[in-house]
């Protein structure tokens, strides 16, 4: 006889960093692998927000949230929770039991067709950065030193004009 698996209903927070988040549509895609290998049903996924974090996290200074309502075994969870912390795409991730909202009240938070939108869009911003030759907005290390500008060159004495020719003759004399 087949053990009955407990399911639950979980709000999930996923933070993604700036520098992840412009490859949304690769993010996205793997938090539904992580899901789908923790045995999860996505019941609905939105952008929650994007903000300045209280504090930098990995050298990060802002981060994308994103929210997930799922219904998924208690007993792989902890599993999940280690595939999130192993990941190197999301910085934070935290979950909850949602048994708070009832099944309508999380599908009413399902904003995934805008997630594809935001995805098509950041995809194409990339593009039209990397075609204008504009690096990624994020850097890492040092920051670089300004280049020193050119001095002014002094005249030489053929472009000095005649009088302080004629004053530098009488000096030397």
């Amino acid at each position: 006889m087949a053990e009955q698996q407990r399911v639950n209903a979980y709000e999930v927070m996923f933070l993604i960093s700036q520098a992840q988040a412009t490859d949304f549509a690769g993010v996205i895609e793997h938090i539904d692998t992580l899901f789908g290998r923790a045995g999860a049903e996505v019941i609905s996924m939105q952008k929650w927000d994007e903000r300045r974090l209280a504090y930098e996290i990995d050298k990060q200074k802002r981060g994308v949230y994103i929210l997930a309502y799922v219904n998924a075994p208690a007993e792989k969870m902890q599993s999940f929770e280690r595939d999130c912390n192993i990941s190197e795409r999301i910085l934070r991730t935290m979950f909850t039991r949602a048994d708070h909202l009832t099944l309508e009240e999380m599908k009413a938070f399902d904003r995934r067709s805008d997630l594809a939108i935001e995805a098509k869009e950041r995809a194409e911003r990339a593009a039209e950065r990397e075609k204008e030759g504009v690096g990624s907005t994020v850097s890492l290390g040092a920051p670089k030193a300004p280049e020193p500008e050119p001095k002014a060159e002094e005249p030489k004495e053929e472009e000095k004009p005649a009088e302080a020719t004629a004053e530098a003759a009488t000096e030397s004399e």
